[in-house]
């Protein structure tokens, strides 16, 4: 090979040819030429990386990173060309969590135990969601080892222990600096073993581009973190921002990490669930979170039936949640705390200088621990428990310190479906108690005017199936009066499960009252009770946070519900102190701050009747007054504290049969606890609920 002066000098330049020889340019890639790799996806961990119930301080061997690692090893032997990227809600969402971030927060040269687990697993990238802003900026830049760039928020000094792969937020910018606080995005470059046309194998060099985005509501659901220090974009506005820029600088494959669910109606740069709405930008793959879903349909041996809210699509909405595939771009949700892995295999083509997906030749699969045969569980990873075992102790032993109060009752939520309180009127109680003090105690003459406004609350049951089986609050098993049980500081997140929520009030009148309610009823399905075949009584426990229950003191606030009824005309004999509710009555309700914010899309209820906002946390105000009943009297009673059911279902008789999906085992406790319309206790379902016959007559 002959060179010009020129031509030489140029190359030496760019480090292309040096005192050895010629220059080697590197191989073409054949035209024709394919790849095929798997794009992999965790989402919604929420601090769960060991398969254990700090709550009940049990095994609990459906959830936890160190099994989810055992299905990346699989997946990885599986598919040797991969990348594995998390979707966001990392670090909050169980006491390991809590006691890294609030209660003991970590020092800067200290990594968190789910990233330390997460960067043993060698992830490639990972995203931001909702929940990663609960504890605040400060700690959020201080454990990703990061500089906001936002006045006042001010990372540790030096180098603190983080990821050791990149994060990427898309979305959000810096009041201040209009500038992202995160990187929008990054490419990761990676080579991948090919397929030449001829059959023989090239090593190819591509760029897998990685952008994320969370749902606008953050600067609602956070205003005490976030306010005047952020501003959110549409994701739809953000990414079309980037797509073309990662494309120009190289991007072979863009992937979008959507912390939302999928919502098909019109866009709105405000959605929570704009995920969907992604797909017209020109990503070539999407993975989903938030709503803790399958999707699509689990490919296993007897998987569960697919969401309702998933099954009920319109086919002009183009959502294949069978193949995973939404407006034709590959789509997976891994749903939640580990339980799945998202993988989404696709085979590309090098045509026309650009590698180019091949619908055909892509699956989509949120594989699941019993993924093998529908029956056996994988695994624990045993390269996981060493890596985090000082941090698991002692959440144990955080977990196990006592309140100071005893309990002569079950708490749970099994049947908080069919009107069991037992697991919240003590919320209820606490949060109604306090707002009532703060009223009586304030100097404030717009809140002194209070005084004479009846004050309820509502709470919802939290954990009461979202997911999964063993997603239930259960505080206190066995307790009775013969033997009462000691509560202990794991019990209050138990019966509140977020402990990044604040207390909240609102003023609002009766017709908002009844909005609520109804809003809340949406969680039933409709019953036919012609209908001769089964019907589930709450077909989706998707967003079961949002099943508010109210309560006033003495249970003076009573209700009913008609759950033949549509959406919206459920709620009847409303009634406060046996007297009619009127539209133009006052009520203060005790809330937080989520659903006194919009959380929930509660008619009128977006902020703007908000009359207190508590520096204190729900579920600090339950454990404070828990800790209130020990010092008084020692004990909490289910007279007193868990027995007085504010609602009731019409009654009406059926000629097929209801059921309740619940966790098995527990029919005794809805006899003993006196839920009479729960009758008979059914086989099991695909994701391990029992079905419970419920007689809606009684």
């Amino acid at each position: 090979m002959k060179l010009n002066l020129v031509m030489l000098a140029a190359m030496t330049a760019a480090g292309l040819v040096g005192c050895g020889g010629d220059y080697t340019p590197p191989p073409a890639i054949p035209e024709g030429t394919t790849v095929t790799l798997a794009l992999m996806e965790t989402t919604d961990i929420h601090a769960n990386v060991m398969s254990y119930n700090y709550y009940s301080l049990a095994e609990d061997t459906s959830l936890g990173l160190e099994r989810t690692s055992t299905l990346v090893s699989a997946a990885r032997t599986e598919n040797p060309n991969n990348v594995l990227l998390d979707d966001g809600d990392v670090i909050q969402g169980t006491l390991l969590g809590d006691l890294q971030a609030a209660t003991k927060p970590i020092a800067c040269t200290d990594t968190l135990a789910v990233h330390k687990v997460m960067n043993a697993m060698k992830y490639d990238g990972g995203g931001f969601g909702n929940h990663e802003f609960n504890y605040g900026l400060p700690l959020l830049s201080q454990i990703t080892n990061t500089d906001f760039g936002i006045p006042g928020v001010a990372k540790p000094t030096g180098t603190c222990g983080a990821p050791s792969f990149p994060l990427v937020l898309t979305n959000v910018t810096g009041v201040a600096s209009n500038k992202p606080i995160v990187q929008p995005y990054t490419l990761l470059p990676r080579t991948f073993t090919a397929t030449k046309p001829d059959g023989s194998k090239l090593d190819v060099k591509m760029n897998i581009g990685i952008m994320s985005f969370v749902p606008p509501q953050i600067l609602d659901w956070d205003q005490k973190n976030l306010a005047g220090k952020v501003a959110v974009t549409g994701v739809q506005e953000a990414a079309k921002q980037y797509v073309p820029e990662m494309r120009s600088k190289g991007a072979d494959l863009v992937v979008a990490l959507s912390h939302g669910g999928l919502d098909p109606s019109a866009y709105s740069p405000k959605m929570e669930n704009g995920s969907y709405h992604l797909t017209t930008t020109g990503i070539d793959a999407l993975l989903i979170g938030h709503s803790h879903l399958i999707f699509p349909k689990g490919k296993e041996t007897g998987a569960a039936a697919l969401d309702p809210s998933f099954a009920a699509f319109p086919a002009s909405a183009k959502i294949d949640a069978v193949n995973g595939f939404v407006n034709g771009v590959p789509t997976v949700m891994a749903q939640s705390w580990g339980r799945r892995l998202g993988i989404i295999k696709m085979t590309l083509i090098y045509t026309g200088g650009k590698w180019v997906a091949q619908q055909d030749k892509t699956s989509v699969e949120s594989r699941g621990f019993k993924y093998t045969d529908g029956a056996t569980i994988v695994k624990a990873d045993p390269a996981i428990a060493p890596i985090v075992a000082t941090e698991h102790a002692a959440t144990i032993a955080y977990a196990k310190q006592p309140l100071g109060v005893t309990t002569d009752f079950e708490m749970s939520a099994y049947f908080a479906l069919v009107g069991d309180v037992s697991a919240i009127q003590l919320v209820n109680q606490a949060q109604l108690d306090y707002v009532k003090k703060f009223i009586a105690a304030s100097t404030d003459a717009t809140i002194a005017s209070y005084k004479n406004i009846p004050v309820i609350s509502c709470s919802a049951p939290f954990k009461a199936g979202r997911n999964g089986a063993s997603d239930f609050t259960d505080v206190a098993p066995g307790a009775s009066a013969a033997t009462p049980v000691g509560l202990q500081v794991r019990n209050p997140g138990d019966l509140y499960l977020y402990s990044n929520n604040n207390l909240q009030a609102v003023k609002i009148k009766g017709s908002d009252l009844k909005a609520w309610l109804e809003t809340a009823a949406k969680q039933f399905g409709q019953i036919d009770p012609a209908k001769t075949s089964e019907q589930d009584l709450v077909p989706s426990y998707g967003t079961i946070y949002n099943y508010d229950v109210f309560y006033a003191e003495n249970n003076a606030l009573t209700y009913q519900i008609d759950v033949t009824k549509p959406v919206g005309s459920r709620i009847v004999n409303l009634t406060y102190l046996g007297k009619a509710v009127a539209d133009g009555d006052d009520f203060i309700v005790a809330t937080n701050d989520y659903r006194a914010g919009g959380g929930g899309a509660v008619p009128g209820i977006d902020g703007s009747k908000t009359i207190i906002k508590s520096p204190d946390a729900n579920q600090t105000v339950v454990s404070n007054y828990l800790t209130a009943q020990g010092a008084a009297s020692g004990k909490v009673t289910l007279a007193a504290n868990g027995s007085a059911r504010s609602w009731s279902f019409v009654k009406v008789a059926t000629a097929g049969p209801v059921i309740l999906r619940s966790a098995p085992g527990h029919l005794a406790l809805a006899k003993s606890s006196g839920i009479t319309a729960v009758t008979a206790e059914g086989a099991l379902d695909a994701s391990g609920f029992a079905k419970y016959s419920v007689d809606l007559s009684k």
